[in-house]
């Protein structure tokens, strides 16, 4: 016999007209390969929008003035440079509560899981980098030797999720690991290798914003808009110190607490507490509702910890909305076809599709043999290949670096177009070996 009350139980929450709009929105956002797909739309409009008739106008566009005043100090710069120095450093904060949690948290909590994708992502950034420097050295484009260390996590990401299961689960972890260590690599070359002028005042400026944050934490302040205010503040003191701001986001990334500040059980029993009162006869004569409301919620999402709640709530924005706009923002390139055979190009492209895999593969294979670390189970050097191969997908990271290492407009171009040339050559072959399959005469031993 059916329950009528079973069947007509209403919704938790009433169906709206705008719900038609946002669940199938909210649903592609959850599709593993939606945010490499979005960038790599991005990607190709602004490529096709530099190279057509619209070409000055798209491109001026980014170089429109903006800036604030307060007093007499004032700040101005184009609006491509506000994307790179401001939005980015929201990219780079959440990258910093990834590595957070990966230290405290994931692979990289213990020596022995640490050592593989560690040992790996060393040599997928020293081999292109020498690479880079073996071609360029003595030339005006040796400065760009950086660019070929980065991997782009968001396009790696989207490859292995349109392979499905041909890439085992195992291999997932490492590739993601060995994007969290690149980004540590790329997070220290842009702080060491791309600073240039250093004003010490404002330095010291952020440098007390980020003790400030720290004492706050130990008094146990827990708004995110004071921290958000600091955190400005930070990026204003790093960005006028002539350290890259972004930096300043990775520093307030790491700070996240990783832990959450009151025990999981506390907050389910706060809830019993509360469903007793609200399905009470009292509710409705309750005279600070409101308030309860505001400790209820407060329960709630102290119960999880910062860190997973801060990459939950801005991993999306990140992923759909400013990787897209840097995407239309520096993709954007006027090239022409003796571009691609340029020497800075063709040293990022060799960096990235041939440095990448052979930096990866055989320090990998060298900690394997010394007994260092272990080749994942289920994974073969085959597929360890097309792993490497993936991650010679440079293109956010690489084209940041990019603009930071080159002002010549000339250089930059022929950079950019080595990123995207490189970074394509790269995915096809990793995807191309990763979709034959795994061959069960190889062995996890095979070298």
């Amino acid at each position: 016999m059916i329950d009528p009350q079973v069947t007509s139980q209403k919704p938790l929450f009433p169906k709206e007209p705008i719900h038609w709009l946002t669940k199938p929105l909210i649903r592609f956002l959850h599709v593993e390969a939606a945010s490499g797909v979005v960038l790599l739309i991005c990607s190709v409009v602004a490529l096709i929008l530099a190279n057509s008739a619209f070409s000055d106008q798209f491109l001026g566009f980014w170089k429109i003035p903006l800036g604030i005043t307060c007093g007499e100090y004032h700040l101005e710069h184009s609006l491509k440079h506000w994307i790179n120095d401001g939005l980015m450093a929201i990219f780079f904060f959440v990258i910093g509560l990834e590595v957070k949690r990966e230290i405290a948290l994931g692979e990289l909590r213990t020596l022995r899981s640490a050592a593989l994708p560690v040992v790996a992502a060393l040599g997928g950034m020293i081999v292109p980098a020498g690479i880079f420097l073996a071609l360029q050295s003595g030339q005006a484009g040796q400065r760009g030797w950086g660019i070929p260390m980065a991997t782009d996590i968001a396009f790696v990401v989207g490859c292995m999720a349109v392979l499905g299961s041909r890439v085992p689960a195992t291999l997932r972890i490492i590739l993601l690991s060995i994007a969290i260590v690149d980004d540590i690599g790329a997070i220290l070359v842009i702080a060491f290798g791309y600073t240039e002028n250093l004003n010490i005042s404002w330095l010291i400026f952020g440098l007390i914003g980020i003790g400030l944050v720290i004492g706050l934490q130990r008094l146990g302040v827990r708004s995110i808009g004071m921290y958000t205010l600091m955190g400005a503040a930070i990026w204003l003191g790093f960005h006028e110190s002539g350290i890259h701001a972004t930096i300043a986001g990775v520093i307030l990334g790491l700070l996240t607490p990783a832990h959450p500040y009151l025990e999981r059980t506390l907050g389910g029993k706060f809830l019993h507490k509360a469903s007793e009162i609200l399905h009470g006869g009292d509710w409705d004569e309750d005279t600070h509702r409101a308030e309860r409301v505001k400790k209820y919620r407060r329960v709630t999402r102290e119960t999880i910890s910062p860190l997973e709640y801060l990459i939950h709530v801005m991993h999306p924005w990140v992923a759909f909305i400013i990787m897209p706009i840097f995407a239309l923002a520096n993709a954007g390139v006027e090239f022409q076809a003796s571009d691609i055979v340029s020497s800075v190009a063709v040293a990022v492209i060799l960096g990235l599709a041939v440095g990448k895999p052979i930096g990866i593969v055989l320090t990998s294979w060298l900690a394997v043999k010394t007994g260092l670390a272990q080749l994942p189970a289920g994974v073969n050097w085959r597929q360890f290949w097309g792993g490497g191969l993936l991650a010679g997908i440079g293109f956010t990271m690489a084209l940041f670096i990019a603009g930071l290492a080159f002002s010549d407009e000339a250089l930059l171009r022929s950079s950019k177009v080595g990123v995207l040339v490189g970074s394509l050559i790269a995915a096809i072959l990793g995807m191309a070996i990763l979709s034959l399959g795994k061959n069960n005469k190889e062995t996890v031993n095979e070298a």
